[in-house]
């Protein structure tokens, strides 16, 4: 669970399968990994584990895989994660009626469907892909990854235009997002599931004492957005905040550090790579910022910093989709001079500081994820009784 999707598929799936009769497919390429295979059995008995032995890993690796996926219409990011043995199980168990209701998780799955969908069916999507995409194009400097990026963007537009139409319906993880999806498709019949936080895990810690004052950046260090928000950080912001604060100390934390993330590290910036525990950092981080230009979908990251009582300054990206109100929840900034006086100023006054963090850990506690595993199993119930609206029909659920 090292990234904002697989937590949130995670603990939807334990939830439910407190209450409800679940069965997980799940499939990986890389290495063979039967660690993973026997916890995913132990946390949810039942699980079917497929091993694809697809290419992943090195650059060079995936370089190759994209390349010989370049001419096929379908984007890389759906037909890499597309495999044969995949779609036999998943066709076998839908034309068997298996299930009362099936779930595809992520655009990326799928491929591994059917066109004519046998059981009730929905997809999950935890991004509006060709918006992201898009986004990763207008910001790309280099000329080849830019050229790609676009190529990307045009495949998943009609991709996801057209994959929106194959599934019964679709669950959205903001009303930005769904919006966004309703453009592509009127008629596609949306429900609004909000992200979530584990609130044990993330309880609410004591009002930051560090001297000097950490700084802390969350979130998988190897994704694109990431590694252009710390970098802009580090160019942009961080030095406007050193000027007034001389000792103050951002760390960045998170798995399988890009090199141009690695290379941001000096005496005042920590890169962390994997941890055992994201939030003994957030525990001690004196401020959490968010300063992302490009991505989609919720930030969990920001949800697991408010549940621990941490003020934030993230940028209208970071923070969008997410039921937070600015200069209430959260101070959102979008240019670098913006960023540096909202980081300056709550650095500076710990009576505003702790009056962010009070309001953060409040509002994080209305979604824990029972509450949100509540609201997603409502929706399978509806679209299993066939209830949940039709293509003329989509509403919002919390």
């Amino acid at each position: 669970m090292d990234t904002g999707g697989k937590i949130r598929s995670y603990n939807i799936l334990r939830h439910l399968a407190r209450n409800h009769e679940v069965t997980l497919l799940t499939y990986y390429g890389g290495q063979r990994d039967s660690t993973y295979e026997a916890e995913i059995h132990r946390e949810l008995p039942g699980a079917q584990t497929i091993y694809t032995a697809a290419l992943d890993g090195s650059v060079a690796k995936q370089m190759l895989n994209y390349l010989g996926r370049l001419f096929q219409p379908a984007p890389f990011a759906v037909s890499k994660f597309t495999h044969a043995a995949v779609q036999r199980v998943v066709a076998s168990w839908l034309r068997e009626n298996k299930f009362d209701v099936a779930v595809c998780d992520f655009l990326a799955a799928s491929r591994n469907f059917p066109e004519n969908l046998d059981t009730p069916t929905v997809l999950f999507q935890h991004n509006v892909e060709s918006v992201l995409w898009q986004r990763r194009a207008s910001t790309e400097a280099n000329p080849a990854k830019r050229f790609a990026y676009r190529l990307e963007a045009e495949k998943m537009s009609r991709y996801e235009r057209r994959t929106l139409r194959k599934f019964h319906h679709v669950i959205a993880v903001s009303e930005h997002d769904r919006q966004q999806m309703l453009a592509m498709d009127p008629n596609c019949p949306i429900t609004v599931v909000p992200t979530g936080v584990d609130t044990q895990k993330y309880s609410v810690a004591p009002p930051a004492s560090a001297n000097p004052p950490r700084i802390v950046f969350t979130g998988s260090m190897d994704w694109e957005p990431n590694i252009d928000a710390v970098a802009y950080f580090c160019q942009k912001i961080f030095p406007g905040v050193r000027a007034e604060f001389p000792s103050a100390v951002f760390q960045i934390v998170g798995r399988n550090p890009h090199s141009r993330v690695q290379n941001l590290a000096s005496s005042f910036v920590e890169v962390t790579g994997t941890v055992p525990s994201v939030g003994d950092y957030l525990r001690d981080a004196t401020l959490v910022v968010v300063p992302l230009r490009i991505g989609g979908g919720t930030r969990l990251k920001i949800f697991e910093a408010m549940a621990m009582g941490k003020a934030l300054v993230s940028t209208t990206i970071g923070a969008e989709g997410l039921a937070v109100e600015n200069e209430r929840d959260l101070v959102l900034a979008d240019d670098s001079t913006t960023q540096i006086q909202a980081i300056t100023l709550l650095l500076r006054d710990s009576v505003l500081r702790r009056r962010y963090e009070v309001a953060a850990a409040k509002l994080a506690a209305q979604f824990d994820w029972v509450n949100i595993e509540r609201l997603f199993a409502e929706v399978l119930q509806e679209v299993s009784r066939g209830t949940a609206g039709d293509r003329h029909n989509s509403r919002t659920a919390g």
